[in-house]
C-alpha cells in the first residue's frame, strides 16, 4: 500500500480527496468516484502505484501530439481507473473496472524501472495515458522526476479534470500534454461524462499559464457534441484563451463501450468543424482516426509549405529550421527538437 498525495483529514475519519475537480469525501472503508483510492482508518491510500495495467512504445503523433518532437517516439502507461464515467470511452476495462467493483490488475512497477525501460527502448519521453493518468497521480509524479533527472520529457494526456492543486504539483515536471475538450455545454458533460465543463476550461488556461506545449482533442459524437454553434464557441474559447498557435484535433467517433447507439462521425462533419476551427483563427486544425492513409501535415501558416508531412501515425522529418520555416523564414510553433 502506498499513501496518497493531496488529500485531508475531516471528521470521524472521513478524508477529502484534493486530486481532482471532484473533490471526493470518502468514509472510511470506501473509495473515491475513481476506484482506485481508498479511505483506510482515516488516511487516503493510492492502489495503482505499483501496478501498470498497460505499457506500450507509440509513436507521439497517436497521443495525438503533432507539435511537440514530430517522428519521435514516447514511452507510454497507464494504470487502472478514472475520475470520468464517459459512456464512449474506448479504455472502459482500462478505465472503468475499478467503479464497477472489478479486481485492480497490473504488471509490478517501480518509477526506476519504468524509467528505464523508456530508456532502453530508446524513446524521446513518457506519456502517461490509456487511462486518466490524473488518478495514479504518484506514480507519475515519481517517474516524472526520474525521468527529467534522465533527459526525457514527460506528456500528460488528459481529461482535464484535475485539481489546480494537482496541476501546480505537475507545473515543473510535464513538458506536454493533450487534454481532451469533450463538448460545450454541461449537459453532455454531466450525462455523459459525470464531470463538469467548468473545471476544464479552467484547467486549460491553468496549463497554458504553466507554460507546458498544449493541444486539445475533441471527439465529434454525432447529435451530442457537434452542434455547429458549440463548435463555433469552443473554437472562440480556444483561440481567445490558448492561443491561435494551439493544435486542435477534431477526432472521429467509432461506437464503443455503452454508446452503440449512433454510427462513426461523417467526414463531412469532421470537415465542417475543420472550417470553423480555421474561421475562428486557429491556425492548426487536424482531423484524426479516419482509418489508414490519412494525411494530417503541419504547413506553415504564412506561405503554406508542407513543414512537416504525415500518413497515419507516421511523420517524415520536420523540415523547420530552429523552428523556421524553410521556405519563408516564418515561425511556426512547437517544440521541434530541430
Amino acid at each position: 500500500m502506498h499513501q496518497a498525495a493531496l488529500w485531508k483529514p475531516l471528521e470521524n475519519g472521513r478524508v477529502q480527496c484534493r486530486l481532482c475537480a471532484h473533490f471526493c469525501r470518502i468514509a472510511p472503508g470506501q473509495r473515491g468516484i475513481c476506484g482506485v483510492r481508498e479511505n483506510r482508518d482515516g488516511t487516503l491510500f493510492t492502489l495503482v502505484y505499483d501496478k501498470v495495467a498497460a505499457v506500450n512504445l507509440d509513436p507521439v503523433e497517436k497521443k495525438p501530439l503533432y507539435h511537440f518532437l514530430p517522428g519521435s517516439l514516447t514511452f507510454s502507461f497507464g494504470a487502472m481507473g478514472c475520475n470520468l464515467s464517459c459512456t464512449f470511452c474506448q479504455n472502459a476495462d482500462l478505465s472503468q473496472s475499478p467503479r464497477q467493483g472489478r479486481p485492480i490488475t497490473g504488471q509490478a512497477v517501480t518509477p526506476e524501472a519504468l524509467v528505464q525501460a523508456a530508456l532502453d527502448s530508446g524513446a524521446a519521453s513518457i506519456s502517461y495515458t490509456y487511462s486518466e493518468p490524473t488518478v495514479f497521480f504518484e506514480l507519475m509524479r515519481d517517474t516524472a522526476t526520474l525521468a527529467k533527472k534522465a533527459g526525457l520529457k514527460n506528456i500528460l494526456v488528459s481529461n482535464g479534470f484535475q485539481s489546480p492543486q494537482c496541476l501546480d504539483e505537475l507545473g515543473p515536471l510535464i513538458d506536454a500534454a493533450n487534454i481532451d475538450l469533450k463538448a460545450w455545454n454541461e449537459e453532455f458533460y454531466r450525462d455523459i461524462c459525470g464531470a463538469r465543463l467548468g473545471p476544464v476550461k479552467k484547467n486549460l488556461v491553468h496549463i497554458r499559464r504553466l507554460g507546458w506545449w498544449l493541444e486539445v482533442t475533441t471527439l465529434l459524437i454525432p447529435g451530442l457534441n457537434d452542434d455547429p454553434g458549440e463548435l463555433r464557441e469552443m473554437a472562440a474559447f480556444v483561440f481567445a484563451e490558448l492561443g491561435a498557435d494551439t493544435p486542435w484535433h477534431l477526432s472521429r467517433f467509432h461506437p464503443d463501450h455503452a454508446m452503440r447507439d449512433r454510427g462513426p462521425t461523417p467526414p463531412k462533419t469532421l470537415e465542417a468543424a475543420r472550417d470553423i476551427g480555421r474561421a475562428a483563427g486557429l491556425r492548426f486544425v487536424y482531423v484524426g482516426n479516419l482509418g489508414p492513409g490519412e494525411r494530417n501535415d503541419t504547413l506553415c501558416p504564412s506561405c503554406g509549405a508542407t513543414v512537416v508531412r504525415r500518413t497515419g501515425f507516421s511523420a517524415e522529418p520536420a523540415r523547420l529550421r530552429a523552428g523556421a520555416c524553410p521556405d519563408c523564414g516564418a515561425m511556426v510553433a512547437g517544440v521541434w527538437g530541430t
